[in-house]
């Protein structure tokens, strides 16, 4: 993955431990960044090393632990609910059309509350450890570092018909996203734009490509704001009617890279879904120069992002009382596991 596979451990582990002194220093009403200061002050490290080993072989797993974090924030806010399985109680969001069978990474989020329970038993949620997955799997991808604001709680159920609504859709125009973002409390131009920079690394399957490059809303015609040449690659590799499971690339020229090459290739009308383009091509539209902006100016494109991930991380928490700290993130806890520590995030038993 670029610079990250080469990244060592004891490199990663001097970074991480930097901004992690750095965090500590800076508090929240509720959420605090440094809520596991005393209570799991490694849960950084153990998270970014699992991400960096996982790395060695799996160059698309930085973009899909960012991922999970949007597709749990944007469904009820940020409580894991995304992480949970079929239950007799629910069904399982994995199952809903904008997760399935692209939403990935459960296995490494597995191994992460594994080690952390190991080393600080009932005391770190999954939805902060998808919290400080998203933060590391960024900054190691080159891209900027946040403040994780901590202390969220496990939900009790997931929401399969809400994955359904409440997340952005690939084929959705300009006004559409701008609803799903509203809705899930981010109703500024700048989220809007510099969250969908999360797409300047990973995948898309040629299934939420193809409908715009052969019958764009039932024309029979490709989109036309895709840029002709890049239609011909685009079109090797999604032909009509051929495996709707092949991945391209968000970004061909630094794939695994974060960086703000994402809104220099939709200037040039090189978004590969239609949602990313139309931040660009929806004529009059007041994200277009802010696209110019991140295009031009790395530097703004991070700030946005790092700003908008902390109001996304602030999304409907379950703090203090509510919820629980999950054991084991794909199931909900025996109502009668014990009693949690609201000021310390410690979970006692009884």
């Amino acid at each position: 993955m670029g610079s990250s596979r080469s990244f060592s451990c004891s490199a990663m582990g001097a970074l991480i431990l930097g901004c992690l002194l750095f965090q500590a220093s800076i508090s929240n009403a509720q959420l605090r960044p440094d809520f596991y200061f005393r209570t799991c002050p490694g849960v950084f490290l153990i998270v970014g090393k699992v991400i960096v080993q996982e790395l060695g072989s799996d160059p698309r797993i930085a973009a899909s632990l960012l991922r999970l974090h949007f597709h749990d924030c944007f469904v009820n806010g940020c409580d894991a609910s995304v992480l949970l399985d079929n239950s007799t109680s629910f069904r399982t969001e994995k199952e809903a059309l904008p997760n399935l069978n692209s939403a990935r990474g459960f296995d490494v989020v597995d191994r992460m509350k594994a080690e952390i329970e190991e080393a600080c038993p009932r005391t770190v949620s999954c939805a902060d450890v998808l919290a400080i997955a998203a933060q590391i799997s960024v900054l190691l991808s080159g891209g900027p570092w946040w403040p994780v604001s901590l202390g969220r709680r496990d939900g009790f159920e997931a929401f399969f018909d809400l994955s359904n609504t409440a997340l952005p859709s690939p084929f959705a125009t300009l006004a559409e996203l701008k609803k799903v973002f509203s809705d899930a409390g981010l109703n500024r131009t700048s989220d809007l734009v510099a969250l969908s920079g999360a797409h300047t690394f990973g995948r898309a399957q040629c299934i939420v490509i193809t409908p715009r490059l052969y019958n764009f809303n039932g024309t029979n015609k490709p989109d036309p704001s895709i840029n002709p040449t890049f239609l011909t690659e685009l079109r090797n590799l999604c032909p009509e009617n051929g495996n709707p499971t092949v991945l391209a690339n968000f970004d061909l020229a630094t794939p695994n890279r974060f960086d703000s090459q994402y809104y220099t290739n939709l200037r040039q009308g090189k978004g590969v879904i239609q949602s990313d383009q139309e931040l660009f091509s929806t004529t009059g539209a007041d994200t277009i120069p802010l696209v110019e902006l991140y295009s031009r100016n790395t530097f703004e494109f991070f700030r946005s992002f790092a700003r908008s991930m902390v109001r996304m991380g602030k999304l409907k928490p379950l703090t203090g009382t509510q919820g629980e700290v999950r054991l084991n993130c794909r199931v909900v806890n025996s109502r009668t596991r014990g009693v949690e520590n609201e000021d310390d995030g410690v979970v006692s038993s009884i």
